[in-house]
């Protein structure tokens, strides 16, 4: 079960537990009592607990009542949700690829990078300090995204499915998301710098070959997933590079190619201590992977 399910278990579960507080009070009291004979009430005190008990009940009616109406909001800002997601298409992009070291060449070779520029078909990223690969890394946090987004009836396309391909190259990533028209296409990426940096940043393009609207569409996406990294993935902006989690570069055709809206993601340092214990939990690429997911939701259920 991924984060972003076990969220809405762990508010049903709390649901439950307010529902059933009183009962259980109520329970405990019967049973603490049974077999043992009530002392006679002070004068006054029957009528007192007869008049109390009516006001407890409705008490519990009405918080019943509040529960249902939250519920029934909530279950209907979901259901609002999911319909104005339906039809949307997101392109997710695994940063590098399980084959890449062994086809050296292949990925050498130069292919456009926009604006009459070059640059290598790929690499093979990077690694933390122990060996875990970036590339496993990356799909391990596009597959959890891809399955929350899903979740929402937004239809998600994938550069790379495997840890065992080599590419595609940047020029093609950045074509998968522009003929697929994508609503919006986020390139999933871990960084290799010294120790000493730690925290996440977001990337876009200088200019892309979509234009200025483009570009401004662009950024509303990297503004939406910034804000949700900071409340959700349990990193902080970047601390070695950019502004505050910010970056802007001319040199990533994956972005300048783009014709939809795009930004690259480095979700954490990876040869940080701090980042890359995150970053190799389970429980850490969940959060990621929704600070990721509801960053999208959020662009596009806000244009």
């Amino acid at each position: 079960m991924t984060t972003h399910n076990r969220r809405r278990c762990t508010a049903l579960a709390s649901v439950i537990a307010v529902c059933g507080l009183t009962a259980t009070a109520c329970g405990t009291a019967d049973a603490a009592h049974v077999g043992q004979v009530s002392p006679l009430p002070a004068t006054g005190t029957t009528a007192t607990a007869s008049s109390a008990a009516p006001s407890a009940t409705a008490a519990s009616k009405a918080a019943a009542g509040t529960v249902a109406n939250a519920s029934t909001a909530s279950a209907s800002t979901a259901a609002s949700t999911s319909l104005s997601l339906a039809g949307k298409t997101v392109v997710i992009d695994p940063g590098h690829n399980g084959g890449n070291a062994s086809h050296a060449s292949e990925i050498a070779k130069l292919v456009p990078m926009g604006f009459g520029q070059y640059k290598t078909c790929d690499t093979t990223g990077t690694d933390a300090n122990d060996g875990y690969p970036e590339y496993a890394f990356t799909l391990s946090v596009s597959d959890d995204v891809q399955q929350i987004l899903e979740q929402h009836g937004i239809k998600v396309i994938m550069t790379r499915t495997t840890n065992s391909g080599v590419g595609p190259c940047v020029n093609q990533r950045a074509a998968i998301g522009n003929d697929a028209h994508a609503d919006a296409a986020v390139s999933i990426h871990g960084d290799g710098f010294a120790t000493s940096g730690h925290g996440f940043q977001i990337i876009q393009a200088a200019k892309s070959v979509g234009g200025s609207a483009n570009d401004a569409r662009s950024n509303e996406l990297s503004e939406a997933l910034h804000s949700t990294f900071v409340s959700e993935s349990g990193l902080t902006p970047a601390t070695y590079i950019g502004t505050d989690g910010y970056e802007t570069r001319s040199d990533l055709a994956g972005l300048n190619l783009s014709t939809v809206p795009k930004i690259l993601v480095e979700c954490g340092n990876m040869k940080n201590p701090g980042d890359i214990a995150l970053m190799e939990s389970s429980s850490g690429r969940d959060r990621i992977a929704e600070a990721i997911a509801d960053g999208i939701i959020k662009f596009l259920t806000h244009p």
